[in-house]
C-alpha cells in the first residue's frame, strides 16, 4: 500500500466513523449524528 492510499484509508476512517460515531463532550455526549437528528427534528417541528 503506498503512501496515498493510505492518506485515503485514514480520511475516509475519520469522516465515515470517527467524526460522525464517536461521541463528543461538547456534545452531550451524543454523537454527531444524533445532533443532526436532533435539531433536523426541531426545524421540521417548527415549520
Amino acid at each position: 500500500m503506498d503512501q496515498q492510499s493510505v492518506k485515503l484509508e485514514v480520511f475516509g476512517y475519520i469522516e465515515a466513523f470517527y467524526n460522525t460515531e464517536r461521541t463528543h463532550s461538547a456534545l452531550g455526549y451524543k454523537t454527531p449524528k444524533q445532533i443532526e437528528e436532533i435539531l433536523l427534528e426541531k426545524e421540521r417541528l417548527a415549520v
